[in-house]
């Protein structure tokens, strides 16, 4: 759900990144996400990790857009309407759906406590 709404934020923010379709195949595409998030990402962090550590950490953003772009790819290739023009928008989107999904979790976090 997070996710979800993260992904559509950042359709209404970000230019080059845009969805067309019934509101379910934007939680399909976020289910692809989460998916890709869970398989390819850990391959990736082990992969640059030098990278990570010249950067401090800050190559993260690079792998986190490298993430949102191959989800609008393989998105694109299932036909679910979320679409990813370029890297640049990519990395843009992936900032903020980073910053969205922190500010939600947040959000559920201190509801669930009270």
């Amino acid at each position: 759900m997070i996710n979800a709404t993260a992904l559509w934020v950042a359709t209404e923010i970000v230019p080059g990144i845009s969805f067309t379709g019934d509101w379910w195949l934007l939680f399909a595409a976020a289910l692809v996400f989460g998916v890709l998030n869970v398989a390819v990402r850990p391959i990736l962090l082990v992969l640059t990790f030098p990278f990570l550590l010249v950067t401090l950490g800050l190559f993260l953003l690079v792998l986190n857009g490298l993430m949102l772009w191959l989800t609008g790819i393989v998105s694109d290739a299932l036909e679910l309407g979320f679409h990813v023009a370029n890297f640049t928008s990519a990395f843009l989107g992936a900032f903020v759906v980073s910053l969205v999904s922190f500010a939600l979790s947040l959000f559920v976090a201190s509801e669930q406590s009270t």
